[in-house]
């Protein structure tokens, strides 16, 4: 009986730190590491390569579309460890809803390995995402 226990407190735990979004499932690092959003290539883990990629370098985010054609950049300003605020300063498609100025506040809230869950704010709206970081850019 006490084995029984021990197996069920021990399911109720893990299921405790399994996180599922997007229709993935990750199992969170026991401490979130924040400073891998700090630089790197990213994709977002429910969206083809084609469709959305991002690269952080030097505080500058510029998110691709469209194959690359086109493009957001944003100043990133880190509040604290994992959150940060990213400000538009410039696309390069006019008819892309975003606004230049536009700010989205982020928030790390969960890694794994590679993984990075994200919710971010803008106008009222809370947005989440799960990036899989592919390269660094040390």
């Amino acid at each position: 009986m006490k084995h029984l226990n021990f197996l069920l407190i021990t399911f109720l735990l893990a299921g405790f730190t399994e996180v599922k979004s997007q229709g993935n499932t990750f199992i969170s690092d026991e401490e979130t590491k924040c400073t891998n959003m700090k630089e790197g290539k990213f994709l977002r883990v429910d969206t083809p390569v084609t469709e959305w990629v991002m690269v952080i370098k030097d505080n500058v985010q510029t998110e691709y579309f469209n194959d690359g054609k086109d493009y957001v950049r944003s100043r990133l300003e880190f509040v604290y460890d994992c959150n940060y605020r990213s400000i538009v300063v410039a696309k390069s498609n006019e008819e892309n809803p975003v606004k230049l100025g536009e700010v989205k506040i982020n928030k790390i809230v969960a890694t794994e390995r590679n993984l990075i869950k994200i919710l971010s704010e803008c106008d009222h709206k809370t947005t989440e995402l799960i990036l899989d970081k592919v390269e660094s850019n040390n």
